[in-house]
């Protein structure tokens, strides 16, 4: 299944963690939606309609390396966080990664603020125009990509010097998993990292005309398919249907998982696809009320669901130590910083303040969603138990899967059993392979707002009309930052230089 792939793990020696197996994979359900004009005509037009600020260059996702798993690795292999490489392996050396000033991630409202759609957005000088015009290819979810275009033409004036056009059969739309490195894309290609995160990938478009005419195919979209396949069948594995995977563990809703919500319930102020400073767009008062005025109550997050009978994997049990016990007596009982040995731990922690909730790359939920399911076992269980282990938590994980697919469908809610309240609403359906899903979930019960609720690893949730109890595991995505639990929103980090 797509998710095993998290077991091909690449080191990932960079400022975002660690990286997907290797793979790429074309797009079926997307749609490319081009608007042009001469001068600065078209970006003009968009930016009167989109929450990024197209006059300024995009800025780089929030930079996160230690996450939960890590963090725990460390204390279970035995060595200290902060210490240094034994001396016979050689420091990795830090891989940079290199975006794109041409592709940004925006939002669209409509005039009541709430989102129509999210998109990626391309900036180029189209193949055989004029040299002053410029072209904007919109890179938007399939589900959502008519109602954009219809928002787009009722927004363009009568003497508007723009065209707008749908080329979704003449441009494909492709990723690649695995790498870093989206420079020296080839003749007729677009390539860039993911603006919002990189762990998702570097997006391709194919848009030369000289692909077409070299290839041989019934359609436009299947030479440039069948072009790509070959360029990258050298390099990379197929693996088709793994964004669908990697974007949920990694926290991203997208399309009509969040149309008809608001900006920031939607984190698109975590993912840079908001400007707070540029002027005024469509639904910018009700976006700019709520990040200057108000209080974020509910966000979507990554949530897998367990049986209640399943063992919690530690990050969680970490995290519901904090929550109960407060940093500094939780990190006594995690890590035992008492005594001799518990000194030198406390410099090797020194620093680390543990999350309120476990805060894990995509790479490392798939490792630990494989672990639950019985496709690896952990390192630290004895082989001679291996073999009976896991079949037997290969039989449960996928007579769970069944059930939690079945039963999670977008728009059930999620009950707290112990007070019968609603405290969450599911958004998509679950990761191909998993149980792990997407879920606006109401933040104070997730301990992340106000003092009255703390999450527990104990929980017990319904989900919809069933009565079947489940327990729900949520994670932070390492792309979230601090939450101020007066807010809901990003801790403001203070410069002092």
């Amino acid at each position: 299944m797509a998710y095993r792939a998290a077991s091909l793990l690449a080191a990932g020696a960079s400022k975002y963690g660690a990286l997907w197996g290797r793979g790429y994979e074309t797009f079926k359900n997307r749609r490319i939606l081009s608007v042009s004009g001469v001068g600065d005509h078209a970006t003009t037009y968009l930016q009167g309609l989109v929450t990024a600020d197209l006059n300024s260059e995009p800025s780089a996702p929030r930079e996160e390396i230690m996450d939960s798993v890590h963090v725990l690795n460390a204390r279970n292999g035995g060595m200290e966080l902060g210490s240094a490489a034994p001396d016979d392996e050689a420091e990795e050396e830090e891989v940079p990664v290199q975006f794109t000033k041409k592709l940004r991630s925006a939002t669209f409202l409509d005039h009541r603020g709430r989102i129509i759609t999210d998109a990626l957005l391309w900036k180029r000088n189209p193949e055989g125009a004029d040299a002053a015009t410029t072209e904007y290819l919109i890179d938007v979810p399939d589900d959502t990509g008519d109602l954009l275009l219809a928002h787009l033409k009722q927004h363009k004036l009568r003497r508007s010097k723009i065209k707008l056009a749908d080329k979704t059969e003449e441009i494909t739309s492709h990723a690649v998993y695995g790498t870093l490195n989206a420079e020296g894309a080839p003749p007729g290609y677009l390539a860039g990292m993911d603006p919002r995160h990189p762990s998702l990938g570097m997006r391709i478009l194919s848009v030369g005309q000289d692909i077409l005419n070299a290839t041989e195919g019934e359609s436009d979209r299947a030479k440039r398919q069948k072009h790509f396949e070959t360029l990258m069948n050298n390099f990379f594995p197929s693996a088709p249907g793994t964004y669908s995977v990697l974007r949920k563990l990694a926290g991203i809703a997208e399309g009509s998982e969040i149309a008809s919500r608001t900006a920031l319930e939607c984190n698109q102020d975590f993912i840079n696809a908001i400007s707070f400073s540029k002027g005024c767009y469509l639904g910018q008062e009700l976006t700019a009320r709520s990040q200057f005025t108000g209080v974020v109550r509910k966000r979507i997050i990554p949530v897998m669901i367990v049986d209640t009978e399943m063992e919690v994997p530690k990050p969680w049990v970490m995290a519901s130590m904090i929550q109960e016990l407060g940093t500094e007596e939780g990190m006594d009982k995690i890590f035992g910083l008492t005594g001799e040995d518990g000194e030198k731990k406390k410099l090797a922690l020194e620093g680390y303040i543990p999350p309120p909730l476990p805060k894990i790359s995509a790479a490392g939920a798939g490792s630990i969603v494989s672990m639950m399911m019985g496709s690896v076992v952990s390192p630290d269980k004895n082989p001679q138990d291996v073999s009976e282990e896991l079949n037997k938590l290969r039989v449960q994980g996928e007579k769970l899967q069944t059930e939690i697919t079945e039963l999670a469908q977008p728009g059930s809610s999620i009950i707290d059993k112990k007070d019968s309240r609603t405290i969450g609403k599911i958004v998509s359906f679950t990761a191909p392979g998993t149980t792990v899903l997407l879920a606006q979930m109401r933040l104070d019960r997730l301990g992340l707002l106000g003092r009255e609720h703390k999450w527990s690893r104990t929980n017990k949730i319904l989900i919809g009309d069933s009565d079947k109890e489940y327990r729900f595991l949520p994670f932070l995505p390492l792309w979230w930052p601090d939450i101020d639990p007066a807010t809901g929103k990003g801790k403001v980090v203070e410069d002092w230089d």
